[in-house]
């Protein structure tokens, strides 16, 4: 009986190691905390970029990633890019910005 208790706490203590593993991140890849972050980086920036009226937001993708975000899709001007590269930089959060918009 004794035995059986200490392979129940044995098998419960490797599940909960292997659970708590499984969130956690890596060089590629982002634990449960960080996609909330970059999650929340994202939708800054987007209401950012929304709250901008010289900039057509509708047409530009963000994606964040370990605070890294990258501006893609569609802008009518480099001035544009710029505005859209600039309003990112002041969101909170924001630790690099990749400018892969194209001028259409």
């Amino acid at each position: 009986m004794k035995i059986m208790k200490s392979a129940a706490a044995l098998f419960a203590a490797i599940l909960i190691a292997l659970t708590v593993a499984a969130c956690a991140p890596t060089e590629k890849t982002e634990g449960t905390g960080g996609y909330l972050d970059d999650s929340v980086v994202t939708t800054k920036v987007k209401a950012a970029l929304l709250g901008e009226k010289s900039i057509h937001s509708t047409q530009i993708t963000v994606t964040t990633f370990k605070g890294r975000v990258q501006l893609s899709g569609f802008v009518r001007s480099k001035d544009e890019a710029r505005a859209a590269v600039d309003v990112t930089k002041t969101v909170e959060g924001v630790r690099s910005v990749s400018n892969d918009l194209l001028i259409k």
